[in-house]
């Protein structure tokens, strides 16, 4: 707090200064005019030009015309924002990073970095965050630290997700597309009435991508198919005016290819300089194409090994296979309301998500299985927020809650080594069972000092508990317990009616934990630390009526500590490699952030987003079990210097209907997906066109046709340097199309 006593009059400097430079809007020419937008990010309807912080959001209608699956096709709705499938894990594993700061590893001991919250339920997972937008009402990115409300493990910001509630009237929606790669989907939503007091909406899906993007060198079939089923069923009661309970439940099946990979090792990698699996360059893997993959997928015919002991068996025994995966989930959501009286409100919210997987790898990515895993897993979580809100109208609201979680993680690991004896494969057993108990109560509360002047100030205080256990080849116990105080404090402006500024320090935590990837007692028992995140910001929140034009805008500083940095090292154990989690590196990051919305007239809108991150190592220091390595001089991955996107809707009247076309520009900057900076896993540049053509029918039939990365470009969604021994990357999506009919009825 030192730092932000002295930081924090030096926004209030740039504030000040801004008031300079923002001259009270004249008369223009008369243009359309922009919705209000209402979110939720502070835990109570609000308007978003209203908050001092860091937000963007996507309305039902805006996210229904990008034609989203899920949120990897949101990526671009947020400057600095970067959102992708690390493909290490069924089900979509997510690696999402803002202003620099995130994670993009498969193990769930590795808490996210940036917070997914839909319907108010916090996924403390990485799996199970890349979320469906099938009923989709809003959702909202919070850039920053979001250490008050949503707590730790949001240091780089929060996506908070509202899905559709249930109306009480009959009435919903059905859609039905197909796609390239033989994708075909159904999905929809019914809303009725049991009782003037009881409304429901049931939901389903099923999307099946018949034929996946990649083609298999060796058999030439096609790998990453993917069927996906799900169903939901919310229930809304209402007993009395202003008291209200609500059920969410919601299973998803998935049944997929194990994701693809590519090897890209270079001539410095054991795998390339042992077996001949060497990229012939920085920018094209071993199968000469991103699009296409050499691996060939075995079993050996071995039981799995019981307690610490190591099978062994012939390489000539391994049983070729399909490589298939599944992920399930289930969640579970209760919500209480109740409007205590015209100043007071109580708000409740159950949460109880689990999934269960089953995943068989050949990591190598090639014909011969050097390195193979089997990996089925269970994680189950449970939470209870409590919060009072009180609004009187008067200079004074507030926000006081109180929070618990639990979680337990279990995986029953096998590796199939088949490089360190030649002609046999090592079947070698880990168990790994993590449990996390966390308990918090936090403030957040907004003073009018006078009728231009607001102050925010706000804190949590969280303690964590964690429990590691390790068995079968490396047998080990850690436990260990954290508690950090997180606080805000903020200044807004209202120089106009439509100009307010505002400045802001946040502080945010990433908990400590234990590393689940293990080759020693010692890493086995040892905790990494937490991580923190302090953050300085001056903004504005702008609209010109005359114009229709909405604009925002945001320069900030986020001072870095005791980052925790997962680093693949060689290791003497049975695998030969390790990833270990170290808190290696102190970092300063800056940028600024643009936000725009412009109603040109009454059928043209644009949106745009502008971001520039300058991010750099202040200290990258480890000691690898040799030496002591130095990366201070390394770029952040995932961190592109600028991002941008600009679309563009342009509707009319005609005959009896409504049309509408959409083109959109999106650019993300040359970045590093990998922390070391290896020039094979570096992405150019990359320009992403999206098309699509619409008309409505007035008996509510709606026909698209519409077109994603027209400019089919390949660049990485993730890569891992392993440990010296080779090097895996995962192409984004390529160039898609499809066509889709909506009808939608009642209410």
């Amino acid at each position: 707090m030192n730092k932000a006593i002295f930081r924090f009059p030096v926004g209030l400097s740039l504030l000040a200064a801004l008031t300079t430079i923002f001259p009270v809007s004249t008369a223009l020419a008369q243009s359309g005019v922009l919705e209000e937008i209402v979110v939720t990010a502070r835990k109570r309807e609000e308007n978003l030009q209203d908050l001092g912080l860091s937000i963007t959001a996507l309305s039902q209608t805006e996210i229904e015309r990008t034609f989203a699956r899920d949120a990897r096709d949101m990526a671009f709705m947020a400057p600095n924002l970067i959102l992708d499938d690390t493909s290490q894990g069924p089900g979509g594993n997510a690696a999402i990073y803002i202003r620099g700061v995130g994670v993009a590893d498969v193990e769930k001991n590795f808490d996210p970095a940036v917070g997914v919250t839909v319907d108010g339920l916090f996924i403390g997972a990485n799996s199970g965050a890349i979320f469906r937008s099938i009923d989709l009402q809003r959702v909202e990115v919070l850039r920053g630290p979001q250490g008050t409300l949503y707590g730790r493990n949001t240091i780089g910001g929060t996506i908070n997700v509202e899905r559709t509630r249930p109306t009480g009237e009959f009435g919903g929606k059905l859609r039905a597309g197909y796609g390239a790669y033989d994708n075909l989907y159904f999905d929809g939503i019914v809303n009725f009435g049991l009782h003037e007091k009881v409304a429901v909406k049931l939901s389903g899906a099923k999307h099946d991508q018949g034929e996946g993007y990649f083609t298999n060198t060796n058999d030439g079939d096609d790998n990453g198919r993917v069927d996906y089923t799900s169903f939901g069923a919310n229930l809304l009661f209402t007993p009395m005016e202003g008291l209200e309970f609500e059920y969410t439940y919601q299973n998803e099946d998935t049944d997929q290819d194990t994701p693809p990979l590519l090897n890209v090792g270079q001539g410095d990698t054991l795998f390339c300089t042992a077996f001949g699996f060497c990229a012939p360059d920085v920018n094209t893997p071993t199968s000469g194409d991103r699009f296409d993959v050499n691996t060939l997928g075995f079993l050996p015919t071995t039981a799995s090994p019981t307690l610490a002991a190591i099978a062994t068996s012939p390489t000539a025994d391994l049983i070729p296979t399909r490589l298939t995966a599944t992920f399930d989930t289930e969640t579970h959501i209760v919500e209480g309301h109740w409007d205590v009286n015209d100043s007071y409100t109580v708000d409740y919210i159950f949460g109880h998500f689990e999934t269960q997987e089953t995943i068989v790898s050949n990591w190598t990515a090639e014909p011969l299985m050097l390195f193979g895993t089997d990996r089925p897993a269970e994680y189950e979580q449970q939470s209870h927020e409590l919060r009072l809100t009180y609004d009187a109208g008067g200079k004074l609201n507030f926000v006081l809650g109180g929070y618990k979680w639990d979680s337990e993680y279990d995986i029953r690991l096998r590796s199939w080594i088949t490089f360190a004896v030649a002609g046999t494969v090592l079947d070698i057993p880990q168990t790994t069972h993590q449990e996390t108990e966390s308990y918090a109560v936090f403030f957040e509360g907004d003073y009018a000092i006078t009728d231009s002047w607001s102050l925010t100030l706000g804190g949590r205080y969280t303690k964590d508990e964690k429990l590691s256990l390790q068995s079968a080849n490396i047998v080990g116990r850690g436990a260990e317990k954290w508690d950090e105080f997180t606080p805000k404090v903020g200044l807004r402006y209202q120089m106009t009616d439509d100009l307010m500024l505002y400045t802001t320090y946040t502080k945010g935590f990433r908990t400590g934990g234990f590393n689940g990837r293990v080759d020693t007692v010692e890493s086995a028992e040892e905790p990494y630390n937490p991580e923190f995140v302090e953050n300085y910001e001056v903004g504005f929140k702008s609209e010109w009526p005359e114009l229709g034009l909405r604009l925002n805008g945001a320069f900030f500083y986020m001072d870095y500590k005791d980052k925790q940095e997962e680093i693949g090292l060689p290791s003497t154990g049975a695998t030969g490699q390790r990833i270990s989690v170290f808190n290696a590196a102190s970092a300063t990051m800056k940028g600024v952030e643009l936000d725009a919305q412009w109603a040109v007239s009454e059928g043209l809108v644009v949106r745009g987003n502008l971001g520039y991150l300058d991010t750099g190592y202040d200290e990258f220091t480890f000691f690898d079990g040799f030496v002591t390595q130095d990366l201070s001089a390394s770029e952040f991955r995932r961190a592109p210097d600028w991002t941008g996107s600009l679309d563009a809707t342009y509707e009319w009247q005609v005959g009896g209907g409504e049309a509408w076309v959409r083109g959109a520009y999106h650019f993300i900057d040359s970045h590093f997906v990998e922390q070391t900076n290896r020039a094979e896993l570096a992405n150019d540049g990359s320009h992403i066109i999206d098309l699509s053509a619409n008309y409505a029918m007035n008996n509510g039939v709606t026909v698209s046709v519409y077109g994603r990365n027209l400019t089919d470009e390949d660049t990485y969604a993730h890569g891992l340097n392993v440990s010296g021994l080779w090097a895996y990357a995962s192409p984004r999506p390529p160039r898609t199309w499809g066509v889709e009919v909506t009808y939608a009825w009642g209410n």
